[in-house]
């Protein structure tokens, strides 16, 4: 997609123009964007996307549940097998262009062992989750698709809280791969390694429990 841009303007015979005109319009945005690093307070989740600052509204209770539910389950198995470091709701990542506060995000080891106590912005991470809602569904299966795999980063589920389904996808190459979607069995991550879940423990507090315990 990017190429084929690229050729179309480069066909244009003031291809030299609207090349400059973009790089000024991204230096604007650059200068937008430090100004946000400025700005931004731990208590919004926001993100910085394309230019433009995105204010978040607040969750439902099933998204709430669904969100707590996962990060208890990474979290506990992360920690128990020493893997990494998992992020939940706060956790600012700087791609290229864009800053994004995914639902849940998860850093293999040898990348969270330089992190400090005081860091507010991270780099890619391994594996990010995202929780959809009416507000974010577009942007989770759109610009932040295309941005996290542009990214290559490696694994990417969406989790459904309505109706209850995990959607992982794996990047094969430069593309991401849906490998499962579904409301019931098991979802292995790529990722966290020996990390393997019911679908349902994301979703049921009973299932949840009995999946720890078999930690």
């Amino acid at each position: 997609m990017s190429n084929r841009i690229l050729s179309d303007i480069l066909n244009e015979p003031d291809a030299y123009f609207l090349l400059q005109e973009a790089s000024a319009l991204l230096n604007q945005e650059r200068e937008r964007r430090l100004k946000f690093y400025n700005d931004i307070t731990e208590q919004e989740k926001v993100e910085f996307i394309n230019g433009e600052i995105i204010i978040h509204s607040p969750v439902t209770k099933r998204h709430n549940v669904a969100s707590g539910l996962l990060y208890r389950l990474l979290s506990i198995y992360s920690g128990k097998n020493n893997l990494g470091f998992v992020g939940i709701e706060k956790i600012m990542i700087t791609l290229t262009r864009n800053d994004y506060e995914p639902d849940i995000c998860f850093f293999r080891k040898e990348k969270s062992l330089n992190f400090t106590e005081d860091q507010t912005l991270f780099p890619a991470p391994d594996l990010v989750i995202e929780i959809l809602s009416d507000s974010t569904e577009k942007r989770d299966r759109g610009v932040k698709f295309k941005d996290y795999q542009s990214h290559k980063i490696e694994e990417y589920w969406i989790i459904d809280p309505e109706n209850q389904t995990l959607e992982q996808y794996h990047l094969k190459g430069d593309v991401y791969d849906l490998v499962l979607k579904s409301s019931q069995g098991l979802v292995t991550s790529f990722v966290v390694e020996g990390f393997q879940i019911p679908v349902l423990s994301i979703f049921d507090e009973v299932e949840n429990l009995r999946t720890i315990v078999g930690f």
